[in-house]
């Protein structure tokens, strides 16, 4: 009896580390997701810092999964660690933001080509649906933004996964994909830009559809260099 206690007991203390293991990580990760989005939204100011105790406290978490969702963050360069002084939001200086949508422009261009290439129809007929759920919310927002979540309901990152192109897909939708989003996210508020995002996004989308690689091609680029136009003045005007 006493040998079959012993066994339960260092049964039970064997699982307690992995259930502990286990819960930390979804914590880390609710964190993870909370954090990401308030940086993308401007909720947490670029180069602000991050005060473990202050952040612990308002996403109401422990210190081991905070510093765990932090260090994810750092992987996908939203918050930087700075030697001897910490860690801080990343932030985006105009030149960053240039180099950032002068690639955007090369590569979703070249997405945009691929898609007309390879997507099938069924593809395309999702994309369209995807865009007309994007017109509801424009109107649930009043047309006020024009943002989109991450991942499949992304209009950007259907075409780049659209494209089959590994070497594309590794870098528009790897680090460089949140802070593409941070750059967008600054877009999308600026007035009358969200109708006319979509619109273009409708554009882009007809091509593909007509399997008319180049034009494709030719109105992605345009779209962005169109974006980057509009955040440039953006910057201009805060520093003004």
């Amino acid at each position: 009896m006493l040998i079959f206690i012993i066994i339960v007991n260092n049964t039970l203390k064997s699982s307690l580390p992995t259930v502990l293991s286990t819960e930390t990580q979804t914590l880390a990760s609710r964190a993870f997701e909370s954090i990401k989005s308030d940086i993308i939204a401007g909720r947490l100011s670029q180069g602000s810092k991050i005060v473990e105790s202050d952040l612990a406290l308002k996403y109401g978490i422990s210190r081991g999964p905070l510093r765990e969702a932090i260090h994810r963050l750092e992987q996908i360069r939203l918050v930087v660690r700075v030697p001897h002084a910490g860690s801080r939001v990343v932030a985006l200086d105009s030149k960053m933001i240039e180099d950032i949508y002068v690639a955007r422009e090369c590569l979703e261009g070249m997405a945009a080509r691929l898609a007309a290439r390879h997507m099938t129809d069924e593809d395309i007929r999702s994309l369209m649906e995807l865009l007309n759920q994007h017109e509801r919310d424009i109107g649930k927002a009043e047309g006020k933004f024009y943002f989109q979540s991450e991942g499949n309901i992304d209009f950007h990152y259907r075409i780049a996964v659209a494209s089959q192109n590994r070497w594309i897909l590794d870098n528009l939708n790897g680090e460089l994909y949140q802070l593409i989003r941070m750059c967008r996210h600054q877009s999308g508020q600026a007035p009358a830009r969200p109708q006319i995002s979509l619109e273009q996004h409708r554009q882009i989308a007809s091509a593909i559809a007509f399997r008319d690689e180049e034009l494709a091609e030719l109105l992605m680029r345009r779209h962005i260099s169109g974006a980057w136009k509009i955040v440039k003045t953006i910057l201009e005007e805060k520093h003004e």
